[in-house]
């Protein structure tokens, strides 16, 4: 029996459901569709955990996506496929260090991106996805308030170009986005005149500078589904290409380039993080019910309520 089989299997005798994040491997994405489960941004698959009827979420992805999808689903049992998948932004910002940070600038609301730990989601006052930051911050912009924004630095600055609000950024930044370079983007482009430019608002300025489309991923891969150009140059973790594919079979899809100073590769832009989610793992960590997500009560329930106020937010709109 083939390991999709048997995981499918799996999955079905534990009341469990399988989520999974764009940037994970095809088959995984496949896997998760297939097994009623989801493929999509990392709050949608912790909301799709939320509502579904099952006992056991197991996202495919990284540790601070299991960690929402905990946070919204306190009661479930939520498993991780390796416990040593990260984000370089959830490292870059330990908690201790991020709640000094806080409390030298009391008088800032404190908006932290999705990419974050539970403890610094609990430490916010808003947690916001790259589709939402924008509106979010333009709502506290409007009531006069000041921002304490965290972790990545190049969505931070792009959500403040877009507001003009008052923002103090925390210095992360996305290891895979960060490695886009502009120059040789815009020669790649002068070769394609008939591409579109996707980029994610992770990726440096002179990157979104050159963009057609600026937005989440969801909003890239919408792009895609919808725009009529045949070609698209995509700045983003080529995981997405997967769904890219499969909402238009047709389109071309190129990777922006990552190639410059120190670059090793001409374009190598996947996360090795998500890389280290497979079959086997997931198969093991079903099985035997390894690498469970325990978040502190007190800091789920502090977490949840950032989490909310997006959610509530979000549906006023």
């Amino acid at each position: 029996m083939a390991i999709q089989a048997k995981i499918k299997q799996l999955l079905q005798a534990k009341n469990a459901v399988l989520v999974a994040h764009y940037y994970v491997s095809a088959e995984l994405q496949i896997l998760a569709e297939e097994s009623g489960g989801i493929v999509s941004d990392s709050l949608e698959m912790a909301r799709f955990g939320q509502n579904s009827k099952a006992d056991i979420i197991v996202v495919a992805g990284v540790k601070f996506m299991g960690e929402t999808a905990k946070i919204l689903s306190p009661q479930k049992t939520v498993l991780v496929i390796d416990k040593n998948a990260t984000c370089s932004l959830d490292e870059d910002c330990p908690a201790a260090d991020f709640a000094k940070f806080c409390d030298e600038n009391p008088e800032r609301k404190v908006v932290v991106y999705a990419n974050t730990s539970a403890a610094v989601k609990a430490r916010a006052d808003w947690v916001v996805t790259s589709g939402s930051a924008v509106a979010v911050v333009q709502h506290l912009h409007s009531l006069g308030e000041k921002i304490l924004w965290a972790p990545d630095k190049h969505l931070g600055r792009y959500v403040q170009n877009q507001t003009a609000a008052d923002m103090l950024l925390w210095q992360g930044a996305c290891v895979v986005h960060e490695r886009f370079k502009a120059d040789a983007l815009a020669n790649l482009k002068a070769l394609h005149p008939e591409a579109a430019v996707l980029v994610h608002p992770e990726s440096p300025q002179a990157v979104v500078d050159l963009a057609d489309v600026i937005g989440s991923t969801t909003a890239l891969i919408e792009a895609v589904k919808n725009r009529a150009e045949p070609t698209f140059i995509v700045a983003t973790d080529n995981g997405i290409f997967h769904k890219m594919h499969q909402v238009n079979p047709t389109a071309k899809i190129i990777e922006a380039p990552t190639a410059g100073a120190g670059a090793d590769c001409e374009s190598c832009a996947h996360c090795g993080w998500m890389e280290m989610n497979n079959l086997e793992k997931l198969f093991s960590a079903l099985k035997n019910g390894e690498n469970e997500i325990i978040i502190e009560p007190k800091i789920g329930k502090k977490a949840q309520k950032s989490i909310q106020k997006l959610l509530d937010f979000t549906e006023q709109k």
